[in-house]
């Protein structure tokens, strides 16, 4: 068991003098953030300043502790340091090279700017290092949504405290490569903050110790255009009314809207990751594809429905599993019908050829049906599941 081998290794440090303490608990309650204080009781904690926290498959390098403390012990104000991610299996497939552009956008632009604008940021959950002054002030680890790293950001930054993200920081992860698991985790990424936005809005509108710009950035920027609008927006106008014009010719999209604005926005959204740049088209057509999932979750957060608290831990396909099967992870899907189908995607799908075989019959000028018979096949790759790697059972 990797518990075993984790304690193994803890065993073998500790025999050469390092003070090393391997904690487990019998139950999952609370999930994540339960975890997390639980570790956080422990005798040996209040002797600590500062905790670092690595998700299991993070790999820091020796001085990483040497290049964050430094920011935490000079300037009394700083609560979090935030390093960047590296992905290791980027390359693993397709899907993971477009995860690699999304995230790369994440902590190229959005982690950057909120670092050097408003000192403020939601935390990866992972790969930062907290004063534990801050963490206990802003009331420790809630488990009351499924994003308990964001919600312990935002209650800091409402006490007054400030983050930092170093960029030229990096810690080694891995992406999920498996369809199933990819979806689990933009269900919690997208559900959680949603929720997090309703039991928080008002909170952070009262709040007296921030200005009111940082209120405004909060509110607006972090969490209603970039967790809630932008899931919504992308999967409706792409996917619904977009493709609907051409039913209904009387209703004209401009073609600043249509085309020159989205493109403008991608082409951004790009440098982060330029040695992926040829593989922006499939990128758009693969997001477009996920707005419909998350922006479902989204609604789920917002109206607090059947899943809100649902946590599935994400699935790694790890480089002992990659050991185990050889030199290369299979690329090769195994089909099944069972769980893989997803019909919300399949009918979206079937909607936008329909438009796209509508447009190329009694229309077509605007050419529209080329972008929706691509998008509807990307819709129909991802309802049947075949996409990502093949992660086998056993």
């Amino acid at each position: 068991m990797k518990q075993d081998l984790v304690e193994l290794e803890c065993q073998r440090w500790a025999s050469k003098g390092i003070n090393i303490k391997y904690e487990i608990r019998d139950n999952r309650n609370g999930y994540k953030a339960g975890a997390l204080r639980e570790g956080m009781k422990h005798g040996y904690v209040k002797m600590c300043d500062y905790v670092a926290i690595f998700d299991a498959d993070f790999q820091p390098e020796p001085d990483f502790l040497w290049r964050t403390i430094p920011f935490l012990a000079h300037n009394p104000e700083i609560a979090l340091v935030q390093a960047r991610w590296k992905f290791v299996n980027a390359n693993e497939c397709l899907m993971t090279r477009m995860q690699e552009m999304s995230l790369d956008y994440h902590f190229t632009v959005e982690q950057e700017v909120g670092s050097s604008t408003y000192a403020f940021f939601g935390f990866n959950g992972t790969a930062g290092v907290w004063r534990i002054s801050a963490l206990n002030e802003a009331g420790g680890w809630k488990d009351r949504t499924t994003v308990e790293d964001m919600d312990l950001a935002v209650r800091a930054t409402l006490k007054g405290w400030k983050f930092v993200y170093v960029s030229d920081l990096e810690v080694k992860s891995e992406l999920p490569s498996s369809l199933k698991a990819f979806r689990y985790q933009q269900h919690r990424w997208s559900c959680g903050p949603a929720n997090l936005f309703r039991k928080m809005a008002m909170e952070i509108i009262r709040n007296k110790k921030v200005s009111l710009w940082k209120k405004f950035y909060v509110i607006y920027s972090f969490f209603f255009v970039r967790k809630i609008v932008g899931h919504i927006v992308t999967f409706v106008f792409y996917c619904v009314v977009l493709p609907a014009t051409v039913l209904v010719p009387e209703v004209e999209v401009p073609k600043w809207g249509a085309v020159y604005i989205p493109s403008i926005i991608t082409l951004l959204n790009a440098v982060g990751t330029p040695r992926s740049f040829h593989l922006l088209i499939f990128w758009i057509l693969f997001e477009n594809v996920m707005s419909l999932h998350r922006t479902k979750a989204t609604l789920i957060g917002l109206l607090e429905a059947g899943k809100v608290n649902e946590w599935v831990v994400t699935e790694k396909l790890g480089d002992a599993l990659k050991a185990k099967l050889g030199t290369k992870a299979p690329r090769k899907l195994r089909f099944k019908l069972g769980g893989r189908i997803h019909l919300l995607e399949l009918g979206v799908g079937a909607y936008l050829f329909f438009c796209g075989c509508y447009d190329i019959t009694f229309d077509g000028k605007n050419r529209y049906f080329i972008y929706l018979f691509l998008q509807s096949i990307a819709f129909f790759i991802v309802g049947v599941g075949y996409v990502g790697t093949f992660v086998p059972n056993s």
